[in-house]
């Protein structure tokens, strides 16, 4: 089971590594596998980072059988944040 710090991490790059992907285009996703492998996330902490980010409104998720996220995509709500952020970055 994931810390607390790990679970935070693993939220803050998935909504990264999407907003990267998809430069914040809503109609584009990244497959669940795809995100796995690049992020090196376990699969159960992959499944719990897209279900709360779900449940934040930031992403949208298309689920496989066995909670397994097939396609992943930002919402309009997850690109508002990720554009704050990159804002504030400068």
């Amino acid at each position: 089971m994931a810390t607390l710090h790990e679970r935070q991490l693993y939220r803050e790059r998935v909504l990264t590594a999407l907003y990267e992907a998809t430069e914040g285009n809503r109609l584009l996703g990244i497959t669940g596998r795809k995100l796995r492998n690049d992020l090196r996330i376990p699969e159960e902490d992959l499944a719990a980072a897209c279900t709360y980010l779900t449940g934040e409104g930031l992403i949208s998720v298309d689920w496989e059988p066995g909670n397994t996220p097939a396609m992943v995509s930002l919402t309009h709500q997850g690109i508002l944040r990720m554009e704050a952020e990159e804002q504030e970055r400068g």
